[in-house]
């Protein structure tokens, strides 16, 4: 079951909003929300004095930033199938496979000059990594300046330029801003789960100008940024677009729309009644993943959202 995936991943991942997770060992959905941008925990922060030449990146995002940026700069990434067929990595080691933590072995023999982690997922070994006296870096991405300012970050450790990286993020998002659509991202069943405004996918309906009806809405929830909705709160909100979310492993998105047929209040929706409910990728909407997840994502947003005509 659908619900069963998400508990059961935010058990293992031990309550993040950036993590490396799952079988591809990416970033997770959020279990702590900061109402910061991107952060660094000062407990576990040995920053290098000089510009990295050899980085360690135990997240899927960072990585895919690091290889923006510099890709002569990365030594050893966590094994991911968002980079399964990117040539960039092929020769790159992996420092870990599936849901196994980092092998510290691994990266120490690296020779790394800088270990970026994901607050939560990494914490752990970044601390012990540190003990070894090996500079770190703990991140933690929950809305687009975060993305925006982690990028910089990075930039600055490895003596990159970060601009042209920024202005690419600048071209996914919409040029039009003057937008009255209504929408719900549900992500699960039992609980129905929706992202609030402190989450990468509701942060990103702002982006788009998308009234997220769930957005200030707060309350008990397994998941931090995510809140639990009755099924007559779904149909109270009665959104214009309510996009599913389908999980990273395996191909569920059918059984999600299949078991929300079920619920007495689907059909009367006017979303299901317009024929506007669309599934989306894990990846991109609710853990940033990559670039390339993030970009495709957002291109999503704009052809469903707005740009396709409706039947």
């Amino acid at each position: 079951m659908y619900h069963r995936w998400l508990l059961s991943a935010l058990a293992f991942l031990l309550s993040i909003t950036l993590v490396a997770c799952n079988s591809a060992s990416t970033q997770q959905l959020p279990a702590k929300v900061a109402n910061t941008t991107e952060t660094t925990n000062s407990n576990s922060q040995q920053l290098p004095k000089k510009s990295a030449k050899r980085v360690v990146a135990l997240s899927s995002l960072s990585a895919d930033i690091i290889a923006e940026l510099d890709k002569t700069k990365i030594v050893g990434i966590t094994g991911s199938k968002l980079f399964k067929d990117d040539s960039r990595f092929k020769n790159i080691p992996r420092v870990s496979e599936g849901q196994n933590p980092p092998n510290l072995e691994k990266i120490v023999a690296l020779k790394p000059d800088l270990v970026i982690g994901a607050e939560g997922f990494s914490t752990i070994p970044i601390q012990k990594i540190n003990q070894l006296r090996i500079p770190t870096l703990l991140t933690q991405v929950n809305n687009w300046e975060s993305l925006e300012k982690l990028t910089k970050t990075l930039a600055e450790l490895i003596d990159a330029d970060p601009q042209p990286l920024l202005n690419r993020y600048k071209t996914f998002l919409p040029n039009d801003h003057n937008q009255s659509l209504t929408a719900l991202v549900l992500v699960s069943r039992q609980p129905i789960l929706a992202p609030n405004k402190n989450s990468w996918a509701g942060d990103l309906l702002t982006q788009f100008k998308v009234n997220n009806l769930a957005a200030e809405l707060q309350g008990k929830s397994p998941v931090g940024g995510y809140v639990t909705l009755s099924a007559e709160k779904v149909l109270e909100a009665n959104p214009d677009a309510i996009i599913l979310v389908n999980p990273p492993q395996g191909n569920s998105e059918v059984g999600l729309l299949d078991s929300l047929k079920k619920e007495s209040f689907w059909k009367q929706l006017q979303a299901t009644q317009n024929n506007r409910i669309y599934v989306f990728d894990y990846y991109g909407l609710v853990n940033p993943g990559s670039i390339d997840a993030i970009e495709k994502a957002c291109q999503q947003l704009k052809q469903d959202l707005f740009g396709a005509e409706r039947t």
